[in-house]
């Protein structure tokens, strides 16, 4: 099969991609990968959403539409292939929405809660990644037995749901965000379910207690399968118990419903002079040293405003003290990536509450385009209209600068300067 653009065999010598669309039109690949990336983080939320219960065929029927519009000689036309990135986004959003009611609808409405960090002594289990009915299932398999079950990473925003806060068996929170996981995995002496991705290669040293359910799957570890988590629980009685080890406190659980129910109050606040911005904190500085921009920004925020977080990019920001404003956390964790939805849905009531667009709302958002889910995301507030939202430090490597102009054109999309302090001051100037 020979590629349309250069009239070479694709993936062969002179083409320089495997897909049909080779480097001589590389803004036509970069809108395609872009619908790939989105597609994919779409369908994350989509399968989730479709294991409690919801679904919608529109969704199904895009995705379908989606990867056929990615194949060979199918479509080069930029316009049409943008269209079809904002159509993910939109798409995405009737995604995440489904998602949402299905935890609120099997979990209970979310309120916030204080959480119980480190380790109690006697047998546990860890439980990482975002699907909270795989969490369900294992607090099933542990009644009636001693085994403590503690959420990991993006399983912290599960304690804000009464259904699982309630349950005897859940102990409370272990750990920080998946780049971690490496060492903390290794310190928990007990085995390790991983739901989702975000999930690492394991050392030698604990594959073999490390779980996975369905498509998520590390070399070492042992598939659960048909839901039964019998095995997790006998194998954390055979393993060493975990010591007495509490590492404090923490408060979760703003979800949108929460933060709305203020919205009067919210906008006489804001009117009043009381809060002068939201900052909605959804980058990740990586683990690498040096790489601290999002935490330098938080930490940076005026006292007299509210950093809205949420994903595994909050644990670079939430080991710190933010104080108080209105008699609530400053810091107000929002969940887990599975979450975003809810980011969207404060941005869309606060502006009903004060008459106005997004775009006019006291709101920065400051984001990093990482990962499938991420991408889905972005797309979605563009789609939705969103301005001046700051990505960074480097627009994704599938972005050429010709595509990354348009988006700069049309919905003033940035990139992080070279401190957050310059940055932040720029947007308390403006």
């Amino acid at each position: 099969m020979f590629c349309n653009q250069c009239e070479q065999t694709i993936g062969g010598i002179g083409c320089t991609t495997s897909v049909g669309v080779c480097g001589k039109n590389p803004d036509v690949q970069s809108l395609q990968e872009t619908l790939l990336y989105g597609v994919k983080g779409m369908a994350a939320y989509a399968n989730h959403a479709r294991r409690l219960g919801k679904t919608d065929e529109s969704i199904s029927a895009f995705i379908e539409e989606a990867l056929f519009a990615t194949m060979t000689n199918v479509n080069f036309d930029l316009d049409s292939l943008l269209e079809l990135v904002l159509e993910c986004g939109r798409k995405n959003l009737r995604a995440m929405e489904l998602l949402d009611a299905g935890h609120i609808e099997r979990f209970g409405e979310p309120s916030p809660t204080e959480v119980r960090e480190g380790t109690s002594a006697g047998p546990g289990i860890l439980i990482t990644g975002h699907d909270l009915l795989d969490l369900e299932h294992l607090l099933k398999a542990c009644e009636g037995t001693d085994v403590k079950v503690y959420t990991h990473g993006e399983m912290l925003p599960a304690h804000m749901y009464p259904k699982f806060r309630q349950h005897p068996n859940l102990a409370g929170h272990f750990g920080g965000a998946w780049q971690k996981q490496k060492r903390e995995f290794e310190e928990f002496s007990g085995p390790v379910v991983a739901t989702t991705n975000c999930i690492l290669i394991p050392k030698e040293s604990y594959a073999d207690r490390v779980f996975t359910t369905r498509v998520t799957a590390v070399p070492g570890g042992k598939r659960i399968l048909d839901d039964d988590f019998s095995p997790v629980v006998a194998k954390a009685k055979q393993c060493p118990p975990l010591p007495e080890a509490p590492a404090g406190v923490s408060t979760i659980g703003f979800h949108h419903n929460v933060i709305l129910k203020m919205a009067g109050t919210i906008v006489q606040a804001v009117k009043e002079g009381k809060i002068r911005r939201f900052f909605v904190i959804g980058g990740c500085d990586g683990a690498e040293p040096g790489r601290n921009y999002f935490l330098d920004y938080a930490q940076a925020t005026p006292p007299d405003s509210f950093i809205l977080t949420l994903g595994c990019g909050k644990y670079r920001i939430r080991e710190h003290d933010y104080g108080t404003l209105l008699g609530l956390p400053r810091l107000l964790d929002m969940g887990q990536c599975n979450n975003a939805y809810g980011a969207i849905k404060v941005a869309i009531g606060l502006a009903e509450a004060f008459g106005c667009s997004v775009n006019d709302l006291p709101l920065t958002l400051v984001v990093s385009w990482f990962e499938q889910k991420a991408v889905a995301v972005l797309l979605t507030l563009l789609a939705l209209g969103v301005k001046r939202i700051t990505i960074g430090p480097n627009p994704p490597a599938f972005i050429t600068p010709n595509i990354f102009k348009i988006l700069q054109q049309n919905y003033d999309l940035r990139l992080t300067g070279r401190s957050a302090a310059e940055d932040l001051a720029a947007v308390l100037a403006a």
